[in-house]
């Protein structure tokens, strides 16, 4: 194995990182090392030993833990062996600029042939045994994809069974020095430089050490006010952070949680809306769902309000949501928010703004929240209706959550003060607590019209499981007699012959399971599994149905196979 590559890119006479002299023990078990690596964007350096180097893999997504579950990871150069014990902090204007953390070790073996044998054929099937990841993975060559020369593009995949999902606290805790990225931040670890020139990568930022203000107003007037009192800090010094065009990234995610752990935690409100991305390039907006679709024209309000915000170019992440004459975020009137506007109905749309991911071309998505948070609020303060600041709360979650009920609210967000804006990741430094059960499903169906319902009876939802469609219940409650007819219209172009469903016929005792037996099937008419709706049920029952579900309307946010059933950990 070569390091040519990676001493190219050092001058180790102004360096102390490692030229790889080193040999290892041939009777030594074979070594892996996962390294999360905070540069010009948060990934996961994936380092397995073979043939006294490290072979590396950047999976920017992180290690998956469901098995079928698959992330890129791209193959960088090969690294020496000492590498594996880095810890600390690359300087700006240094290659791989940026925190750098020991985040697993432990040993490896490649089922079926040599490591050096499998990795040649493009495809690595292996065993962890480390500190936090334990099971089987599998790397996989994607022949005919390099994304610029010398990476290959590759997919990690979890094999073998589910792997316990990573904590928030594990997720940010060093495997040797304890450490989160934040302290390796402040310098308490060792520092590395080299010879390459800081336009790929950022330096990690002084503010990251920073706390979130403590003098935020108590959760009651928080939640029926929805803004924040907090005093806005001054800008940091952009030209330190790299440069960015502003652009669409896919969102970061919350994990459902019963509960959230200790540690410094800001809370907002769980907004029941759709979520969109608005990015200002040059001055004109553009309104993003978080399936990439361009909603500007749907919501032309929202996006001339966006216009006013004093910067040229930016990008923010907010939910667009419609109020009720009471001002309680309603979905079903944002589902019917169009059609209500050709009627003339009483609806007010507002536009929760919650993060700052560019400004003026410098992307911001490593600052701490904390610090993206403050901008934000600098930014939008004062600005009219519909644009609103969705301000960090104060309380405990149980205060939070019981106030969120009382208030008809969702439910509320968890964001580690600390935590930069992983694009596309639910890494679980977002977290979110919900007062009533509420999550999409995929219609693969519905059943025959009564008389008293024209049309058709009931849909037929279901999630993903493993790939494949199960159904959860039927839902009869829900719709007027508009709604019903919009929907069966929408209906008819995915109508198929192919049940969707891998687990019917299904037969539940009493009322808590709402099943589809044999001779309820044949009169049901079956839809290509292509449409995702918002549903709102008590609880899930035994037998895996849904208890009261109610339909709240259609999501084009969302695709079908990213549906799955929502648990709490």
């Amino acid at each position: 194995m070569s390091l040519v590559r990676y001493q190219q890119k050092r001058n180790f006479a102004r360096t102390p990182e490692p030229k790889g002299a080193n040999p290892r023990s041939k009777e030594k078990a074979l070594a892996y090392v996962i390294q999360k690596h905070a540069a010009r964007r948060l990934h996961y350096d994936f380092r397995l030993e073979m043939e006294g180097v490290l072979k590396s893999w950047a999976v920017p997504k992180g290690v998956p833990t469901t098995k079928g579950d698959r992330r890129l990871a791209m193959h960088v150069e090969d690294h020496p062996l000492e590498y594996g014990t880095f810890e600390g902090t690359i300087p700006e204007g240094n290659y791989g600029a940026g925190s750098v953390m020991l985040w697993d070790a432990g040993s490896y073996e490649v089922l079926g042939e040599p490591a050096i044998q499998a990795y040649h054929k493009g495809k690595i099937h292996f065993r962890l045994s480390g500190k936090k990841l334990k099971g089987e993975w599998t790397l996989v060559k994607m022949h005919g994809r390099e994304e610029e020369p010398g990476k290959e593009a590759w997919l990690l995949i979890k094999s073998g069974e589910d792997m316990k999902e990573i904590s928030a606290r594990q997720d940010d805790k060093s495997v040797v020095s304890g450490q989160t990225m934040e302290q390796i931040a402040r310098g308490k670890g060792r520092v590395w430089q080299s010879n390459r020139g800081s336009d790929a990568n950022t330096p990690s930022e002084k503010s990251a050490t920073e706390k979130r203000t403590p003098n935020t107003p108590k959760a009651k007037d928080k939640l029926s006010k929805g803004a924040s009192a907090q005093p806005a800090s001054s800008k940091p010094d952009l030209a330190k952070l790299p440069r960015e065009v502003p652009k669409f990234h896919e969102p970061m995610k919350a994990l459902l949680v019963e509960s959230v752990p200790a540690g410094d935690w800001q809370f907002e409100i769980k907004w029941d809306g759709y979520r969109s991305l608005a990015v200002k390039k040059n001055g004109k907006v553009q309104l993003y769902s978080r399936r990439t679709n361009d909603i500007t024209s749907d919501y032309e309000e929202v996006a001339c309000a966006v216009e006013k915000i004093p910067a040229d170019d930016f990008v923010v992440d907010g939910e667009i949501v419609a109020l009720d004459k009471s001002g309680h975020p309603s979905f079903q009137l944002l589902q019917n928010y169009k059609q209500d506007s050709k009627n003339g109905a009483s609806r007010q749309l507002c536009y929760y703004i919650f993060d700052l991911l560019n400004l003026d071309k410098h992307d911001l998505k490593q600052l701490p929240l904390a610090r993206r948070k403050e901008l934000l609020q600098k930014l939008v303060t004062g600005l009219p209706e519909p644009i609103r600041f969705s301000a960090s709360i104060e309380g405990t979650p149980e205060e939070l959550l019981e106030q969120a009920r009382k208030s008809h609210i969702e439910g509320i967000i968890a964001k580690r003060a600390d935590s930069p804006y992983e694009v596309g990741r639910r890494s679980g430094a977002w977290l979110k607590l919900k007062t009533v059960l509420e999550q999409e499903f995929v219609i693969g169906g519905y059943t025959e019209p009564r008389k008293s319902r024209p049309y058709f009876g009931a849909l037929l939802l279901g999630y993903y499981q493993n790939g494949k469609l199960m159904f959860a219940s039927k839902t009869g409650t829900g719709f007027n007699h508009e709604m019903l007819e919009t929907l069966f219209k929408k209906f008819q172009k995915y109508k198929t012959t192919n049940v969707p469903f891998a687990n019917v016929p299904t037969y539940r005792k009493g009322k808590s399971g709402e099943g589809l037996s044999r001779a309820e099937m044949r009169r049901c008419t079956w839809l290509r599994p292509e449409l995702v709706c918002q549903v709102r049920f008590t609880e899930w029952t035994a037998d895996g149905g849904l208890r009261h579900p109610v339909f709240l309307g259609l999501r084009d946010d969302k695709r079908p196979e990213e549906v799955v059933r929502e648990k709490p950990v």
